[in-house]
């Protein structure tokens, strides 16, 4: 019996051994973002102007493409230079949903989930407030002008459920020439 287990032993460390000199074969590169859906917002990348309703800046936003596509970054900068932020966005094919988070130079911070259909990305989340209560937020994103060359953001917040909303933001993004 004890030669069988030595015999044994030696096949299976010349089974498992490698070729001298030979490392293991390297792993193909592995694409995670590749399936369409994490392009859905792409039309968002960009350097661009941002206007206000009236035609006059509220400020430049540059969204740069990292992590190997599988994130969009956005670089906020208000006009008058009061308020810098950024967000991250990403693709979560797991439960199907795009993802932001927002954070910025007032304390400003916001956590969204959403989807895009019919031409629009709409993300929505729930706010705590200091005071108390919640607040729900929902913004959009969606191109216009011709040929789809402008974005407009519409950011909404409701105070009692959903039921009413008011405009917190609205902003024509037009590309930097």
């Amino acid at each position: 019996m004890g030669r069988i287990w030595g015999a044994a032993a030696v096949l299976l460390w010349a089974l498992s051994s490698e070729p001298e000199g030979a490392g293991p074969s390297p792993a193909p590169p592995v694409r995670n973002c590749s399936a369409p859906e994490h392009r859905q917002f792409d039309f968002w990348l960009g350097d661009w102007n941002v206007l206000d309703p009236a035609g006059k800046p509220a400020g430049t936003n540059l969204i740069t493409k990292e992590l190997d596509g599988c994130m969009l970054q956005e670089h906020w900068r208000s006009a008058d230079g009061r308020q810098v932020g950024t967000s991250l966005n990403h693709y979560d094919p797991a439960s199907a949903t795009w993802n932001q988070t927002w954070v910025d130079s007032t304390a400003g911070f916001l956590v969204l989930r959403g989807a895009f259909h019919g031409g629009r990305m709409v993300m929505t989340g729930d706010k705590a407030m200091p005071g108390g209560g919640t607040v729900a937020n929902r913004i959009a994103w969606e191109k216009t002008g011709p040929g789809g060359a402008h974005v407009r953001q519409l950011w909404e917040r409701s105070q009692d459920g959903g039921k009413t909303w008011t405009v917190v933001f609205d902003g024509t993004y037009v590309r930097k020439p």
